[in-house]
């Protein structure tokens, strides 16, 4: 009897993992807030590759975009309870986690920490400085082009500047964004060729004014 007992539980734990295979996102998600360490294996088969391509696309190395890929699911695995589908699909709050974290990491890489925390007449300049043994017009090329950027996507309607931060920042393409967003194809090509229109005039402004 015992024997016919285990040989059950291990097909039935078999069907189960089987079935988390072919789950939705939303689905597994749910099973990794419960402690379902299998769906988070299959979320990480699924996603792993994609993650690790947003950390390299800005972290620009191997190792720190591997560790990035790892922290990533870590904070998958702590947080998937505070995951709400009614926001938005999974794809985006599982990249907006490794775009956040490659950031980071970037951050950490390049630039200089400032001395004090919040010291009065910190220059913000600082912040953004890459490593003082680089080139001194290379980092000083780095933050203008990294204002500029910042400014000319604030500009952007909200629709527009998220099909662009997805496609640059996380290094998707156009049907990935598409599926990420719940967006028909067509309409993330739309705010595509807005977007980049917007950005070219807002780019040939500063080149013109400057």
């Amino acid at each position: 009897m015992a024997s016919e007992k285990n040989a059950t539980d291990v097909s039935v734990r078999i069907n189960s993992d089987d079935n988390l295979l072919h789950a939705p996102d939303e689905t597994l998600v749910i099973q990794v807030a419960r402690g379902n360490s299998t769906a988070l294996e299959v979320l990480y088969d699924r996603y792993a590759s994609t993650v690790l391509g947003i950390s390299l696309k800005v972290i620009g190395d191997q190792a720190l975009a591997e560790d990035v890929l790892q922290e990533t699911f870590w904070r998958v695995w702590q947080s998937a309870g505070t995951y709400q589908s009614q926001r938005g699909p999974f794809t985006g709050w599982l990249f907006r986690i490794a775009r956040n974290l490659s950031i980071d990491a970037y951050r950490r890489r390049n630039v200089r920490p400032q001395t004090i925390s919040g010291a009065e007449g910190s220059d913000p300049i600082l912040e953004e400085t890459p490593d003082p043994d680089t080139n001194v017009a290379d980092q000083a090329q780095s933050i203008l082009k990294n204002r500029q950027i910042r400014k000319a996507l604030a500009a952007l309607p909200t629709v527009q500047r998220q099909v662009i931060e997805m496609a640059y920042f996380y290094g998707m393409t156009r049907q990935e964004i598409a599926e990420a967003t719940g967006e028909a194809l067509g309409t993330i090509h739309t705010r595509a060729r807005l977007a980049l229109q917007k950005l070219r005039g807002e780019f040939e402004r500063d080149e013109f004014e400057g």
